[in-house]
């Protein structure tokens, strides 16, 4: 593994998790009348510590698109995924609630995870699919995913509906992880011309702000621990299938590897439900928090 990439995507994963962390602390002061709507963005726009978490979170995608243009997107997106660490602390320092057995096996669960899927799949470069309908195919079932999540979530509001949402946003921010490093290759290859004539960097437009809409949307609707853990686990799952489907990244497939990968994302996940579900993750209104009347609209 790059050191060079290693510490771009865990730098990146920093950004994220404070990023994710502030927006929530200032997203679910938003009026209930902006869920999925891009009226929510406005109004938050409006609130400092929601900038600020915007501007962490732009800081992590930037770090997390360098290290994809270096980096095979089935090593870099586990090592994203770690940004929960990075949001527990920051939750951790809010609440002040101890890290206990469940953090700290959330912890292990994840970073093993994360461990075990590098060290057993060796990710690598190969060549990517030139077939285009490979890539429409693969983004094709998983923005489809992320439609019908969204569709019921819509539907069921006062539910599940954050843990939907943030799940389709995970899929597109995977999808976008995957647009992003073709959109690098093609920068690469022929510059700004190729580069804007081609569909991907649109692409790339497009799937950040939708996702992002979901994301505050989510945020608004509940606690952070609801929310979170999805999204985080959704991204690495939607990026390491666009980069082993359409992307050209190899994997090692006999048997003990693949167990040990299967281990290994199962491990991501669990850890990462676990350390989502931690006390220590916000619940409610904290005092840290802007209070409401700063998004009502006027």
């Amino acid at each position: 593994m790059s050191v060079l990439v290693l510490l771009l995507a865990v730098s990146a994963a920093c950004c994220l998790g404070f990023g994710f962390v502030l927006q929530q602390n200032a997203a679910q002061q938003a009026p209930p009348s902006d869920f999925l709507s891009l009226r929510l963005l406005l109004d938050l726009m409006r609130v400092p510590r929601w900038l600020g978490g915007l501007g962490l979170m732009v800081a992590g995608m930037v770090l997390g698109a360098v290290a994809l243009g270096k980096g095979e997107i089935s090593l870099v997106e586990p090592l994203l995924a770690t940004n929960l660490l990075f949001a527990l602390a920051l939750s951790r320092h809010q609440t002040k609630q101890p890290l206990g057995r469940q953090g700290w096996a959330g912890l292990l669960l994840l970073a093993g995870g994360v461990s075990a899927f590098i060290t057993a799949g060796e990710p690598r470069a190969g060549d990517a699919v030139a077939d285009p309908l490979r890539h429409w195919l693969i983004i094709g079932v998983v923005v489809g995913a992320a439609l019908a999540l969204t569709t019921y979530a819509k539907r069921s509001r006062l539910n599940w509906a954050a843990v939907l949402l943030a799940l389709a946003a995970g899929l597109l921010y995977g999808v976008q992880d995957a647009l992003t490093r073709v959109s690098g290759t093609l920068f690469s290859d022929g510059g700004f011309a190729e580069l804007f004539t081609s569909w991907q960097p649109y692409g790339v437009f497009v799937c950040g702000v939708t996702g992002l809409v979901l994301v505050q949307s989510a945020f608004e609707t509940a606690p952070l621990r609801m929310s979170l853990p999805a999204l985080t686990a959704a991204e690495p799952l939607a990026g390491i299938l666009c980069g082993v489907g359409f992307l050209g990244d190899r994997l090692r497939t006999d048997t003990g590897a693949l167990a040990w990968e299967a281990a290994g994302l199962a491990g991501v996940v669990a850890g990462i439900v676990l350390l989502g579900m931690h006390p220590a993750m916000p619940c409610g209104t904290t005092e840290a928090e802007p209070p409401a009347h700063e998004l009502q609209r006027h």
